[in-house]
């Protein structure tokens, strides 16, 4: 039987503080057996919603919170959506902005994904070897999740960082030396996890007391691995897995746009729950100007090159962006999430991770690289017309993929970062950012596109190597 190292399971049991790194984790000192761990459906379960929570935990780091620390603010940053204005060099978003993070002063993000990773691992393992006492249903569903986990945190890891170690075990000797592994393997094990998962998990979200969708059921896996496939030129594949969650009718396009981001909404395929009391999500807080920004703190505001890009009449520019006028100057400010610390204590957002219209437009773009323009317009103008805009005009397949980068560009702006690897994925970040780096005061070089690997990581691993240009 596998021995699931006790620390990992507690912390993911009590939110307490990990260990600081994944790779370099140092060697348990205490270990027990799986069966004495995951010895009930409630036990097994709170183990891996634990990591849920730690993922909305700021004091982590923040990787999937949406705070400064998170994949929203800085591939935002990184992209051409923001405008920053803190000078607080100390701060790894002021050198993610000027695309200039240098080894030295990365973020947490590495760490942090991989510490989910090796937690989804644990709990895998353990989930393997459980004894009868863990039901088969919950144990499906656990291990299922956990896979789902691991896929997600490997997602982001290989498009930011480009190739990185793929961790599938608990083993520390396998860990503590792992070499970066070719993306294209990193994403086969990808589409291996989620198509498990996919087999695993609930069809609905009664996993969850009440039905709130904070936890990912099939459908959830179905999304992510639609996406993958796009990532990876497998348009049909996209397409399939895209049309499963389209076609559950779980999910709708809501008409308010004020509706889109609360808790729970119908919208909603997936989020992720804020975990201190009274306090809606971390990205209003991020995000909402209450006051002109100031050079001491980490605000910003949106770039005029992205207000531009919103046609006329569309709703989401007047619904999704609110402005402060203040000193003879606007500052304009995405308007998703609406409220950060409510004055009543009522929670009624929730962090969105995966939303339903990001299907339609991956299905739209995965039917124009097939050559099915009318299919794809189809789904566009789906989007288009939610936010009171007109079909689309485009009549070729190039014109096609350009409106649609367009239209997930005014979608899903400050959003998980979708602007910062639609560009890269696209092979358009040279022209986008050649373009935008002037704007921020700063000069683009190509390499910039990965960020580099920490140096502590590097110094803790002789297998890792750096990226080019650091």
């Amino acid at each position: 039987m596998r021995r699931i190292i006790i620390a990992t399971i507690f912390i993911t049991l009590t939110g307490l503080s990990s260990c600081k790194k994944l790779v370099t984790v140092a060697p348990p000192t205490t270990e027990i057996e799986s069966r004495q761990v995951f010895n009930s459906d409630a036990t097994a379960s709170a183990a891996v919603s634990g990591i849920y929570s730690r993922m909305m935990d700021e004091s982590l780091g923040g990787f999937a919170s949406g705070n400064t620390g998170s994949m929203t603010f800085l591939g935002a940053c990184s992209a051409d959506e923001l405008i920053y204005y803190s000078t607080n060099t100390t701060q790894p978003s002021y050198y993610m902005y000027g695309n200039a993070l240098q080894p030295t002063n990365t973020t947490s993000f590495w760490s942090e994904a991989y510490q989910y990773i090796y937690t989804a691992n644990a709990c895998i393992e353990g989930l393997s070897d459980s004894n009868s006492a863990v039901s088969t249903a919950v144990r499906s569903q656990m291990i299922g999740e956990s896979e789902f986990i691991r896929a997600f945190c490997h997602f982001y890891l290989t498009n930011v960082f480009g190739d990185v170690p793929l961790i599938t075990t608990t083993d520390y000797v396998a860990n503590r030396y792992a070499k970066r592994t070719a993306q294209s393997a990193v994403y086969a094990q990808i589409i291996t996890d989620l198509k498990d998962a996919e087999s695993r998990l609930n069809a609905d979200y009664s996993v969850v007391q009440g039905g709130e969708r904070v936890r990912p059921i099939k459908w959830a896996a179905a999304a992510l691995l639609a996406r993958v496939y796009l990532y990876t030129g497998d348009w049909m594949n996209a397409e399939s897995q895209a049309t499963m969650v389209i076609n559950t009718g779980l999910y709708s396009l809501i008409p308010d746009l004020t509706q889109v981001f609360l808790k729970n909404s119908q919208e909603t395929i997936w989020s992720l729950r804020p975990v201190l009391a009274g306090q809606n999500t971390s990205d209003a807080q991020t995000f909402l100007l209450t006051a002109a920004p100031s050079p001491s703190l980490l605000n910003v505001s949106l770039q005029n090159k992205l207000l531009s890009a919103f046609e006329a009449g569309d709703k989401r520019r007047s619904v999704w962006v609110d402005s402060l006028a203040t000193g003879g100057t606007t500052y304009y400010f995405p308007y998703k999430y609406r409220v950060g610390i409510p004055a009543n204590g009522t929670i009624t957002e929730y962090s969105m991770v995966l939303r339903f219209a990001e299907q339609y437009l991956i299905r739209s773009e995965a039917r124009a690289e097939q050559g099915n323009l009318s299919g794809a317009a189809s789904d566009l103008d789906l989007i288009r017309s939610r936010a009171g805009l007109g079909g689309t005009t485009a009549a070729t397949q190039g014109d096609m993929l350009t409106a649609i980068l367009h239209e997930r560009q005014t979608e899903l702006f400050t959003e998980w970062g979708h602007r910062w690897l639609d560009i890269k994925r696209t092979n358009s970040v040279d022209s986008v950012m050649t373009v935008d780096c002037p704007l921020k005061n700063t000069k683009w070089t190509t390499t910039a596109q990965l960020w580099p690997i920490p140096l502590t990581e590097i110094q803790s691993d002789n297998q890792l190597t750096q990226n080019p240009g650091y």
